[in-house]
């Protein structure tokens, strides 16, 4: 039969143009229907039925030639999408976009109504919808399924590809009402589930379904399964990408914290060392303050534990704010108050003083550092200073000691007391007054302390004799001193401070007798009760007299009874004579007028006279008995109670005016006590 049919197909007729025609169709890419046409008109006109048959067959041939040829064409179309995945992965920057890409090329491939593909979620055991492609409901594209549960759920689970014709009826899977009313309202019928592999790990599925029934080929399995490693490959790079950038990002975070570490501990070490060399070549507070606020670039001040400014760089007068302070205190650390930052200055828990720091509302973590260093510079400034006057206290308090001992002592040690005095700044030969000073117990040391800073800043000495403080400063005014030392000591300690002073001496063998009777003006003070006061035996009237062992007598009248003295012999008026016979006769003014053989009412307006320069109240009791005892001692050191006796020098009697008439007590009635 294969002889006879080489013969009959090399035979011309119109079978032979029948097949000619046919290889045309197919050269020409016609479809499979037009190639059935046409064997089947050429079969129905043979001229006989081995012609019939052979056409048949020549056309079964051509038909299968277009399948392989519709087989490449579509392998092809598949190549070319998977290679322009493949683009899109070397090219991946948007990761949502890749995505989206692919879940649209496998629709387009598949030729299926909808595409779709879900993530898995570790946390929550489930996987979730990530991209769709033709999905028309919102419930649908918001679905979560649970592993094992539906198609996708399966493929989640299982690792392994799933199809199902009519998924509505398909028992194969496990429905639930969440899957089902979704896949409903989509109008999903046909579905096909591939996993998405990253190595061993599934972390999803993709998936291409129809809206009507449909049988899914192994080709279209294995098509969809080549798009989802595309797809896992994609995530993969995306997530190691992302991780990648974010690893750059923290090295970069982490390189920048470096070099901002480094370029503090370099300003630190620069500042640190600015710091030292000013403090090893002996710089003071006042340079730590100037050098700190130029490093900060703002005003700095320095307090003590008072609150009293030790130094000040570059910004005004300001107050430490006390709550800050306590903040600062209670840390160690600088804190921002009341517009400034304030660092406490400490040794150890104990509070030296505070810095502040204006003209600054930020500051830098390096910053804030220096600024606490320069807290600590201060600090050991102030323990420094502190340590240098406890020696030299120390050292000035053995020479007091020993100048206070006895003036025998004194007189035999006299050369090399003055020696070592004169070593510590203190001119013996010059007019010295000595002070004692006392205040409630609990307090003695402060006042110590405070006594020996008034010391230095007088340059005297201080110490301790017999429970109390003593003070042995340059002047010849015991009175003033012992005044302005009771008045500054009890505002500093905020308790009564008294002071008692003698003086003026000069010379190792005087002081011993100076300390003596400032200590009696001391125990008079308190005998009077004038805690909290100041004085010389001078200032205590005629009981300073009677306490002195060098009483100078001219001077207490010339202290009670200058300006009447002044005003006689200015005068040649009579008063101290007047006052004579009134004091003798009992303060009488008609045994006084007998006495001075004048008219009462003279004596009475010679009287008026003396309350305007002694004062209204020079007839008082306590006044009565000064101005009497003044008299008396008038009286013996000049022989009579007239004003014939040496006036005392201006400066004994009470300042007012030149005369020596206190101001406001000049009389109205000239000439009307001659």
């Amino acid at each position: 039969m294969g002889s006879s049919r080489r013969t009959e197909a090399a035979t011309p007729g119109p079978a032979a143009e029948a097949v000619r025609t046919l290889l045309d169709l197919l050269a020409a890419d016609a479809s499979a229907e037009n190639l059935l046409a046409l064997g089947t008109g050429a079969g129905v006109g043979a001229s006989s039925p081995a012609e019939a048959v052979w056409l048949k067959e020549t056309t079964e041939v051509a038909l299968s030639v277009r399948r392989v040829l519709d087989q490449y064409r579509r392998r092809e179309t598949e190549l070319v999408a998977l290679f322009d995945t493949a683009s899109d992965l070397a090219g991946l920057r948007d990761l949502d976009a890749v995505l989206r890409a692919i879940v649209r090329r496998a629709r387009t491939l598949l030729g299926t109504d909808v595409a779709y593909m879900t993530l898995n979620d570790p946390v929550a055991q489930d996987t979730f919808m990530r991209v769709t492609d033709g999905s028309v409901s919102a419930a649908f594209q918001q679905l979560r399924l649970g592993l094992g549960d539906g198609l996708g759920g399966l493929v989640a689970q299982t690792a392994r590809p799933y199809a199902s014709t009519d998924y509505r009826t398909d028992r194969r899977f496990r429905h639930t009402g969440a899957i089902d009313d979704g896949v409903a309202e989509e109008g999903l019928r046909g579905i096909l589930g591939v996993p998405l592999r990253v190595g061993s790990q599934i972390i999803g599925v993709l998936f291409a379904a129809d809206r009507t029934p449909r049988e899914f080929t192994p080709d279209a399995i294995a098509l969809l399964g080549s798009l989802a490693d595309h797809a896992a490959v994609a995530i993969d790079s995306a997530r190691l990408l992302e991780e990648t950038r974010s690893a750059l990002a923290r090295l970069e975070a982490a390189n920048e914290t470096t070099r901002a570490h480094s370029e503090a501990l370099r300003r630190a070490s620069d500042a640190h060392d600015r710091l030292t060399k000013l403090v090893l070549r002996g710089g003071g507070i006042d340079e730590v303050a100037a050098e700190t606020a130029a490093l900060l670039g703002g005003g700095l001040a320095v307090h003590d534990t008072d609150g009293s400014e030790l130094a000040r760089a570059a910004t005004g007068p300001v107050t430490p704010c006390a709550e800050g302070l306590a903040a600062s205190r209670a840390d160690g650390l600088a804190v921002f108050a009341d517009g400034a930052w304030i660092c406490a200055v400490l040794a150890g828990t104990e509070p030296l003083g505070s810095i502040v720091l204006t003209g600054r509302a930020e500051l830098s973590d390096a910053d804030r550092r220096l600024f606490e260093r320069a807290a600590l510079v201060t600090a050991l400034l102030l323990l420094l200073r502190r340590s240098v006057a406890e020696t030299e206290d120390r050292v000035r308090g053995e020479l007091l000691d020993d100048l206070l001992a006895d003036a025998a002592t004194a007189r035999r040690d006299g050369g090399s007391l003055s020696l070592r005095a004169r070593r510590l700044g203190v001119n013996l030969t010059l007019p010295h007054a000595v002070a004692v000073l006392d205040c409630r117990p609990p307090l003695r040391s402060r006042l110590l302390a405070e006594t020996a800073r008034k010391a230095r800043e007088l340059g005297g000495l201080a110490g301790t004799r017999q429970g109390h403080a003593v003070l042995l400063a340059p002047g010849d005014r015991p009175g003033a001193l012992a005044r302005a030392l009771a008045t500054e000591l009890t505002q500093r300690l905020g308790s009564p401070v008294t002071v008692g002073a003698a003086g003026p001496g000069d010379g190792p063998e005087a002081l011993s007798a100076l300390h003596a009777e400032a200590r009696r003006c001391l125990q008079a003070l308190h005998a009077l009760a004038r805690a909290g006061d100041g004085a010389d035996l001078a200032d205590l009237g005629f009981i300073g007299v009677l306490l002195g062992d060098r009483a100078d007598v001219t001077s207490y009248v010339g202290r009670v009874l200058g300006p009447v003295l002044a005003y006689d012999a200015e005068r040649g008026t009579e008063l101290m004579r007047t006052l004579h016979a009134y004091y003798d006769h009992g303060a009488s003014l008609s045994r006084a007028k007998e006495v001075l053989h004048v008219h009462v009412n003279t004596v009475g307006q010679r009287l008026d006279r003396v309350a305007q320069l002694l004062g209204p109240d020079w007839n008082t009791p306590t006044r009565a008995l000064e101005t009497h005892l003044a008299l008396r001692l008038h009286r013996l050191t000049t022989g009579h109670g007239s004003a014939d006796s040496v006036l005392p020098s201006p400066v004994s009697a009470p300042t007012g005016s030149a005369s020596g008439v206190p101001r406001g007590h000049q009389s109205s009635r000239p000439g009307s006590d001659s």
